[in-house]
């Protein structure tokens, strides 16, 4: 669930069988938004500007999955670790997590924006706003992603964004994902290793962030690093899927001492902080520089520490004239349904002065019928004509489960996930076998040269097209 990976595994105990449910009926797609590229073999069009198009919707809808109880499988699970735990594939969305990670890059002009600021503290405001952007796709995202073959990677070049990306699965158990991206202008390198612990807590499943990101603005020779928040998806047993982020994020600026402390916050007793986002932006010597505030899932603004001050204390005198008592039977009553806050709640209240720092895409009109995906998301698994022959052997692009998901053949796609688990985990029987250590390809165990913590570095190459001893997973 979320953007975090750790529910299938190649330990499966074989109890649950995806073959022998039925598979869901389609949703309905409108036939209007299923091809808006005016496009019928799937090569994307060409504009007028010589840009290259990309597609605006998948080729099937998604599958309800209304006939399936995440229950049967979760009961058992509660407080265990759940990287070992085999999901039903009606419960992913057709993305490896590798093109999860990816999704880090959709509001990249952020990164771009801090490039050409003079002044450091706007400079940690974009980066600010670039570390809450990349989660923000994952609202509404309730479905899981594939988990990652050992030594699955994904690439992607966006010319007309700037960069170039690579991630590759570094380890299995546990789950790895290593990732490194550039700027094709040589303005930035962003780079990083994430392995989540997910946890089952009877109505909600929580992902424990661990790994490092990393942000280096090469102009500025300034370094910046964070991680990222807890996620948390409620209501798994009934009811509708929720999803929140919380705890504080800290973003360093390793040349400067610069600091931006973030609280995501949980939703609170009434759901009056569901999405939330408040902090600040201090200086070497812990005096405040400005008060950062919005939502992750719409947007986020900046003002002064005073002129937030200000608005704060007033905004409370006027909700202590306004405030009723509340009994502790209402008190409990709100407890036990805090699993069952919905979704939306009240926009930012806007503070004036403030400076918009970022806004959240709007979603293509049939996003809801294609697993909630944003218009980059719906580009990442695009085979496109010729790609085959240049993409490594081990891309998610070449995934047959992921493709005939995509494709809308269910059926097909379960039996491929389940005989990729059953090859990988003959792959590794033979390694040990053999007393043959795994070696990855294009990243390495190192230290991270800013926090001194380990982390996976990328090792180059890569775009060398070099990919004769790549490992053979599908």
């Amino acid at each position: 669930f979320g953007v975090y990976t750790g529910f299938d595994s190649d330990n499966s105990s074989g109890d649950f069988s995806e073959a022998n449910h039925k598979v869901p009926e389609m949703l309905d797609l409108d036939p209007h938004q299923s091809n808006r590229t005016g496009k019928h073999n799937g090569e994307p069009e060409i504009q007028e500007n010589g840009i290259k198009r990309h597609r605006t919707s998948l080729p099937a809808p998604m599958f309800s999955r209304s006939d399936f109880s995440v229950w049967s499988i979760l009961k058992k699970c509660i407080g265990l670790e759940l990287s070992k735990i085999t999901m039903p594939i009606v419960f992913n969305e057709p993305l490896s997590f590798l093109q999860r990670i990816t999704e880090y890059m959709e509001h990249i002009y952020l990164i771009n924006k801090a490039c050409s600021h003079a002044d450091p503290l706007e400079r940690m405001q974009a980066v600010a706003a670039f570390a809450v952007s990349a989660v923000a796709s994952q609202w509404e995202r309730t479905g899981k992603p594939f988990n990652p073959l050992l030594g699955e990677t994904y690439e992607l070049t966006r010319e007309d964004l700037g960069f170039r990306f690579i991630s590759e699965q570094v380890s299995h158990h546990p789950p790895i994902s290593a990732f490194y991206s550039e700027g094709l202008n040589k303005d930035f390198i962003f780079h990083g290793s994430i392995y989540p612990k997910l946890k089952f807590w009877g109505k909600s499943i929580e992902a424990e962030p661990r790994g490092t990101i990393t942000l280096e603005l090469l102009k500025h020779n300034e370094a910046y690093t964070w991680t990222n928040p807890t996620c948390c998806v409620h209501n798994v047993i009934i009811g509708k899927l929720w999803l929140e982020q919380y705890g504080v994020v800290e973003i360093v600026n390793h040349s400067t001492g610069d600091k931006c402390v973030l609280n995501f916050k949980p939703c609170g007793l009434f759901g009056k902080e569901l999405h939330r986002v408040e902090g600040y932006i201090q200086n070497k010597h812990r005096k405040k520089l400005c008060v950062i505030y919005g939502k992750w899932t719409e947007c986020l603004w900046c003002t002064d520490p005073t002129t937030y001050e200000t608005y704060k204390k007033r905004e409370k005198r006027g909700s202590e004239q306004k405030k009723k008592s509340v009994s502790e039977e209402d008190i409990k009553s709100e407890n036990d349904e805090a699993d069952d806050i919905p979704e939306v709640q009240d926009t930012v209240q806007f503070i004036p002065g403030s400076k918009l720092l970022w806004r959240i895409n709007c979603r293509p009109p049939n996003s809801s019928q294609m697993y909630n995906f944003t218009s980059f998301a719906v580009s990442l698994n695009e085979l496109e004509k010729g790609m085959e022959a240049i993409l490594a052997p081990t891309d998610c692009r070449l995934r047959p489960d992921i493709r005939n998901m995509e494709n809308g053949n269910m059926d097909v796609a379960s039996r491929e996930k389940e005989r990729l688990e059953e090859k990988q985990r003959a792959a590794r029987k033979e390694r040990a076998k053999d007393e043959v250590e795994w070696h990855t390809r294009w990243f390495h165990q190192g230290t991270n040269p800013y926090t001194g913590t380990p982390d996976w570095l990328y090792s180059g190459g890569y775009f060398d097209r070099n990919f004769s001893d790549c490992p053979d997973i599908y």
